[in-house]
């Protein structure tokens, strides 16, 4: 829609004698004035100019004063136009026609033959409305963006532009309820960069910021639409597969893995590579009750994958995952045996201290 800086005047009358009267009055007024001779054509100018104002004859061909207020209403109802003030103008002055044409979507009357002061008087006041309106309008938007504006950074991770925990944990709710409710599959794949403190500690932390930045650029790069790629906390990113049965995820894990072998990575003082670590599991799955346990399992098949060497992807509940944990001595059943005495005593607090927290039920991570 076109603008100009002087406020337009739509007037819409079947005839073209008062088209011209009104328009040498108001543009000498200041006012940019456009002409219609019939309901119809009047909406087409509306569209085409976009006027600040319309004076709208009732009476007309094809289309009167009545319907067109309508539509007009209905489209800004719609947000379709902006707000447009418009005044009737007719020969009637009943009652029940003022109010029939304000019901339409007129916002005020003027009966002919007209008084033009008193129709300048209404024209005045009913745009300096509009201006109010289109600042409210514009307050409004400016809110609602930063709204969102705010919102995208809430569940954004400042250095890798992809999720943060909060997102990935609203959308894990999300998706879970989803999968319940239609009893289709769903799996997580939760993976490490391996030995990143070395990226610190050697190249320093500007390097260890553009490899985590340029690792979730991979990750996004080989994620589908549908799932939600995002960093779950330092090293540690978290990938939400919908529709995805676990044997699917586990090849997709090991793609990746195999991606990120192959890559090198790039800092300002160099170049250097680095492998991953995942865990996978998914749901249906008999020890996989809800959100939380399938979140769990994911992380303690990581935790598997980085004991037994690193750069491998671990399904959870699978042959090489209940090894190791049987070999360590952990049973995987939904109730938790006491610890033994040995990790008792090289691990535990002082008798009223509060109990550690750790990442999974089977004690510290190994150094990543």
């Amino acid at each position: 829609m076109e603008r100009s800086k002087k406020p337009r005047i739509l007037v819409v009358d079947d005839h073209e004698d008062n088209i011209e009267l009104l328009r040498a009055r108001l543009e000498a007024r200041g006012y940019e004035v456009e002409g219609a001779t019939d309901g119809q054509a009047a909406l087409e100018m509306v569209d085409k100019v976009c006027p600040d104002l319309i004076l709208l004859d009732v009476m007309m061909p094809r289309m009167d004063g009545m319907e067109v207020a309508r539509r007009l209403k209905a489209r800004i109802a719609n947000k379709e136009i902006p707000f447009i003030p418009i005044i009737m103008q007719t020969a009637l002055d009943s009652t029940e026609q003022k109010v029939e044409g304000l019901d339409a979507g007129a916002i005020d009357y003027v009966t002919k033959p007209i008084n033009f002061a008193e129709l300048e008087a209404r024209v005045s006041s009913q745009l300096h409305v509009k201006s109010l309106q289109d600042a409210l309008a514009a307050s409004r938007k400016e809110l609602s963006d930063l709204n969102d504006k705010l919102r995208e950074i809430s569940l954004t991770d400042g250095l890798t532009q992809i999720e943060n925990r909060r997102s990935l944990e609203d959308r894990l709710h999300d998706m879970w309820q989803h999968s319940v409710r239609l009893h289709e599959p769903i799996a997580l794949v939760m993976c490490d960069i391996d030995k990143f403190k070395t990226v610190n500690d050697q190249y320093g932390h500007q390097a260890g910021d553009s490899v985590l930045k340029e690792f979730a650029q991979l990750l996004k790069g080989e994620a589908r639409e549908i799932d939600r790629v995002g960093r779950y906390g330092g090293e540690e990113f978290l990938l939400i597969l919908p529709g995805t049965v676990l044997d699917a995820a586990v090849t997709f894990a090991e793609r990746l893995r195999e991606k990120v072998e192959r890559h090198t990575f790039t800092y300002a003082g160099g170049t250097l590579c680095r492998t991953m670590s995942c865990g996978v599991a998914g749901s249906p799955h008999p020890r996989v009750k809800d959100q939380e346990a399938l979140l769990k399992a994911s992380d303690d098949a990581l935790y598997v994958a980085k004991e037994t060497g690193r750069n491998r992807v671990i399904r959870f509940d699978g042959a090489e995952f209940n090894a190791h944990m049987q070999g360590k001595g952990n049973d995987q059943s939904d109730a938790e045996k006491p610890a033994s005495k040995s990790a008792a005593n090289a691990g535990t607090a002082a008798p009223g201290s509060p109990p550690r927290v750790k990442a999974s039920s089977e004690g510290p991570r190994p150094s990543t």
